[in-house]
């Protein structure tokens, strides 16, 4: 038989005594915890709360961002290293930019498409351009470049070479708006044009004193190609806006309000603006490198009453040599294929294709696919206005160019 060991009843009594009071002590530690959190919580979260109501530097900061217009593509960087636009300087490989007499960058570009037969023309012409004011590009449409080293501009010219391309090709690729937005006025010509009886700097003094964003100089009436009256020049006036015409159809008066009576320049010498170029630039379709038909729209783009900011300036005027250029050489040649496609966009082509038997020079195939171009784009221009229901026509057809 055990003995009764009251020691040891006594140390067990202990012991859950201890353990008891260290449980209860654990509960009131965790409670107080758990209660505590709540309260920070709460106070964390009300302080949070007020902290958002207060526009601090980061908040305005991301609300102005959001307004922000940004160019598309530059959204990942930061805005002072962003840059929109560009120009047509040279700058040195190595080492500063040369000083030269001139306190500011030409303000104006020349371009004009050339081909090595019309080099004399061309160096006439670029002569007129006094290189403080203008910078000169080239488009190349037969390939040769080197040929044109020997002239004394030639080294601070653009060079664009492509075969057998128009000068709109060239000016819908080269001439992007962001390109040339550093330039007041963009003088896009062709190459056969005589220039004895124009000087430049009065020309760019003429349009800006008449306010003319979209202009050309007068044509003389004896010696040039003619295709428009509007383009003739008159001998008394400085510059002209609208023609004239009081018999047979067509007629055109004060009243008239469209082209070819006024707001009207032919596309072998027109003059922009920046403003104007931006517009017309758009407008020049990728596919259709002839551009006929956007004489006939380029009233659009005046920035204005096409009645008023579209001219031709009369005391400074030039020759259309009306010279074969682009297909008149190298055997360039359009085949009927490719008139079939383009016709697949228009209806009514304004003169019948010439057959594979018939012998054609290459030139009056051009000339016909000039005259499809037209078609397209006018037939463009009318599905674009009645598709778009937010545009307004500002010229709806007026009927002034009266047709008895």
């Amino acid at each position: 038989m055990k003995t009764f060991n009251s020691a040891s009843v006594l140390s067990d009594l202990k012991n859950r005594t201890y353990l008891c009071s260290f449980l209860i002590i654990a509960s009131l530690i965790c409670g107080a915890y758990f209660i505590g959190n709540s309260f920070v919580a709460k106070e964390y979260k009300d302080r949070f709360t007020r902290w958002r109501m207060i526009p601090t530097k980061e908040n305005l900061k991301s609300k102005t961002c959001k307004n922000h217009c940004r160019p598309p593509g530059s959204e990942a960087l930061p805005e002072g290293i962003v840059v929109e636009t560009s120009n047509l300087e040279m700058r040195p490989l190595w080492g500063s930019v040369p000083k030269n007499n001139n306190a500011n960058p030409s303000v104006n570009l020349l371009a004009i498409p050339v081909g090595i037969k019309q080099k004399d023309l061309v160096n006439q012409i670029v002569k007129k351009f006094p290189s403080s004011n203008f910078v000169v590009m080239l488009f190349h449409y037969d390939g040769v470049v080197d040929e044109w080293r020997d002239l004394a501009w030639s080294d601070r010219a653009i060079h664009v070479s492509v075969k057998n391309q128009t000068k709109w090709w060239f000016a819908k690729r080269f001439l992007h708006p962001d390109i040339v937005s550093e330039y007041d006025y963009i003088f896009l010509w062709d190459e056969d044009l005589g220039v004895e009886n124009f000087d430049a700097k009065r020309y760019l003094s003429i349009i800006q004193e008449e306010g003319l964003e979209i202009s050309q100089p007068a044509l003389d009436p004896v010696k040039s190609e003619l295709h428009h009256p509007i383009t003739v020049r008159r001998s008394r006036s400085r510059a002209h806006r609208r023609y004239y015409k009081f018999k047979g159809s067509g007629r055109c008066d004060d009243q008239s309000t469209d082209p070819p009576c006024v707001g009207w320049v032919e596309m072998m010498a027109p003059v922009f603006s920046r403003l104007a170029w931006r517009c017309a630039w758009y407008m020049i379709q990728n596919d259709l490198i002839h551009a006929w038909g956007l004489d006939r729209k380029l009233g659009y783009c005046a920035q204005g009453d096409r009645t008023k900011r579209v001219g031709v300036v009369d005391s400074e005027y030039i020759v259309h040599l009306g010279l074969p250029t682009l297909g008149a050489s190298d055997g360039n040649t359009l085949s009927n294929h490719s008139l079939d496609h383009s016709l697949k966009e228009t209806s009514n082509p304004p003169v019948p294709a010439p057959s594979d038997s018939q012998k054609v020079d290459p030139r009056s195939l051009v000339r016909w696919q000039s005259f499809v171009d037209m078609q397209i784009f006018m037939a463009r221009w009318t599905n674009a206005s009645k598709e778009d229901n937010c545009w307004v026509d500002p010229y709806p057809q007026s009927g002034n160019q009266r047709t008895n």
